[in-house]
């Protein structure tokens, strides 16, 4: 069972505690969070996130491509197929959606970059 965050901040239940999310919610959360996660920048954990943030480095022109590539392997690990990856571009920034397939059930995220 996952916490439920929304924004980056965790959501609070109304009855004190923090809400939480399972199913296709749960694996969803997780990899989110695993799209926003730097990699590396837990060092007992070097394997979890992405290199999604370098992506404001590179040529417009391979950013897409490179979203695909940052994605697949941020997810390597996660018991999800990625369906599509599609990267809007917005000045340095972009807005990233990815579409999951977990039991046959699709899965749709946004990150922002």
């Amino acid at each position: 069972m996952e916490r439920m965050l929304e924004n980056g901040d965790y959501v609070p239940n109304g009855a004190g505690g923090l809400g939480s999310v399972s199913g296709g919610e749960e694996v969803l959360a997780r990899a989110l969070f695993c799209l926003t996660a730097r990699r590396g920048a837990l060092p007992f954990l070097p394997r979890l996130g992405s290199r999604l943030h370098e992506l404001c480095r590179e040529k417009p022109s391979v950013r897409q491509a490179l979203a695909e590539q940052y994605v697949a392997e941020a997810l390597g690990e996660e018991n999800v197929s990625v369906q599509s990856v599609e990267l809007q571009q917005q000045g340095e920034g972009g807005l990233l959606t990815v579409k999951l397939l977990w039991r046959g059930e699709t899965l749709t995220g946004q990150v922002a970059l």
